[in-house]
């Protein structure tokens, strides 16, 4: 049986050391950025000792919708959804399904805030959006 790991198009973004632990399948949505050093697993092993001896293993699929914002040294482990246009912060540790659009950070990731009118003012603290960049060429 094969797996496959499906990064859909257009203008998914990978920056360096993006590492894909796959026995089974890696889905991401269009406009998905990752940081760098980020690392996503479908695989893991059991807690006990004995099962591990015996080379014990589970896959779960990872989902990742669309419009992610990945941050850098996140890490992603099997069975987990996020949903669409969910920033996840740095070094964060994603364990549990995260749903869309919201900010979730920490080790375990679990949900800051959603995603809210002041971000449609500001895209960094103070930093003013110019609704110009927003409108389609």
């Amino acid at each position: 049986m094969k797996s496959y790991t499906i990064l859909q198009d257009p203008l998914l973004h990978a920056n360096f050391n993006l590492t894909l632990v796959y026995d089974t399948h890696i889905y991401v949505g269009d406009y998905t950025m990752f940081g760098p050093n980020v690392t996503v697993a479908t695989g893991g092993h059991p807690i006990l000792p004995e099962l591990r001896e015996k080379a014990y293993q589970y896959n779960a699929p990872i989902h990742i919708s669309r419009n992610c914002w990945i941050g850098v040294g996140v890490i992603i482990v099997p069975g987990v959804t996020i949903g669409d246009n969910t920033v996840i912060g740095a070094g964060s540790i994603v364990t549990k399904h995260i749903p869309g659009n919201v900010l979730a950070v920490g080790n375990p990731c679990k949900v800051l805030r959603e995603i809210n009118d002041h971000d449609k003012l500001y895209y960094f603290k103070d930093r003013k959006i110019i609704n110009e960049d927003l409108t389609e060429p």
